[in-house]
């Protein structure tokens, strides 16, 4: 190992506290013998980003990467290449991306917008203030859930079992339902719309959940994420022991909130761990996550390998589990209809996904042959 390799992955290197490891240190080892410093990406601003580095925090120009592609643009949770110094800085290059929460940036559009990078926890916040939407949560999940194969997505993902963000459910503002048998109750509709996956009520106001939480996103990088009014913020400040995220009150009228957190920020922990608040999500739109779907909805997947045909749309035909089960009671109709909506929507995408990238293959084709035949032309005229 060299002398630079062995310092880059020193136990005691200053970016160790933000998740930095042998791992990256070997990844970033080449374009450290360019000179260059890593460096985590805290916040993203108007094409200039906030990256943490061993020199303390410094501000840099995103322009260098690529910023044309939607899934190559800086985003908060990178790990990246930087200027050793000089003024204005440059981002040089993004290290692999191990994990990225990916949603479709519109239900009506083929591109997909990156919220977070390298997580090792995603946090499905949602609010006991308002009546509990499934269909939304289960939207996240499998979001989620995909989340390790949206960094394969990239072309750069180093995804793997060690390498997989966990979700986790937290019903927040748990003070609002006082009656321990009816919030028991909303845990298990929960629990039955996010199988295998921990749910755990927490309330900032009395601090119930929250050392158990606490626990959670000690170790790695956890990223918040739910609607506007969802309690994220408040709980980022309730975690950090200080008023660090702005946070509003919800309207009375709807308990719904107000967009305080505009950008997303990676924050420190006091007792270890990495935090990324996000803004609220108005529209959670999929992308590529029929792995995640596939998980979210297991007990339908499991019950679709029984049905007699292997091709079953579980829409009538004959010897169909799936629909045998919603007969007899042990699968909710509102589950099926869900798994469903969600599979058309992430298929929708993926066709014009493809589409998109064919025709774009299409034009680079078309602009490498217009450039050969003229270099072809122009050779052709020396020689006359």
């Amino acid at each position: 190992m060299s002398f630079l390799h062995s310092r880059l992955s020193s136990p005691s290197h200053p970016l160790t506290p933000y998740g930095w490891d042998a791992d990256w240190a070997a990844a970033f080892a080449p374009h450290a013998e360019r000179g260059l410093l890593p460096g985590r990406v805290v916040r993203v601003d108007r094409g200039r980003c906030d990256v943490v580095t061993s020199d303390g925090t410094v501000q840099a120009d995103t322009a260098f990467v690529v910023p044309r592609d939607p899934m190559r643009i800086v985003c908060t949770g990178d790990w990246v290449a930087v200027d050793p110094g000089g003024d204005p800085r440059f981002v040089r290059t993004l290290l692999p991306r191990r994990t990225a929460f990916v949603r479709s940036t519109s239900s009506q559009r083929s591109e997909g917008q990156v919220l977070a990078t390298n997580v090792d926890h995603v946090v499905v916040c949602v609010s006991l203030a308002l009546e509990l939407d499934l269909g939304r949560l289960e939207r996240f999940l499998a979001l989620a859930m995909s989340s390790t194969a949206g960094a394969a997505l990239l072309g750069d993902g180093t995804g793997g079992p060690e390498h997989e963000a966990r979700p986790v459910v937290l019903l927040t503002k748990a003070d609002l339902v006082p009656d321990a048998t009816a919030l028991s109750h909303l845990v298990r509709d929960v629990e039955r719309s996010a199988p295998g996956v921990p749910v755990l009520p927490v309330s900032s106001a009395t601090g119930e959940g929250v050392d158990m939480f606490r626990a959670v996103v000690a170790d790695g990088t956890s990223v918040l994420l739910g609607i506007s009014g969802a309690g994220k913020s408040t709980l980022a400040n309730t975690l950090l022991g200080e008023e660090v995220m702005d946070v509003r009150a919800t309207r009375d009228v709807d308990g719904k909130g107000r967009h305080t957190t505009t950008t997303r920020n990676l924050l420190l922990l006091p007792g270890g761990g990495i935090l990324i608040d996000t803004p609220g999500l108005r529209g959670v739109g999929l992308f590529d996550a029929g792995t995640g779907v596939g998980q979210v909805f297991s007990e339908i997947e499991g019950l679709a390998r029984e049905c007699r045909f292997h091709d079953c749309a579980h829409d009538g035909e004959p010897g169909c589990a799936v629909l045998r089960a919603v007969e007899d009671g042990t699968l909710h109709v509102r589950r099926l209809d869900s798994y469903r909506k969600l599979l058309r929507e992430d298929r929708r995408i993926a066709a014009k996904t493809d589409a998109r990238l064919r025709g774009e293959a299409r034009r680079e084709w078309k602009r490498r042959s217009a450039e050969g035949k003229a270099a072809m032309d122009a050779k052709r005229g020396r020689f006359r």
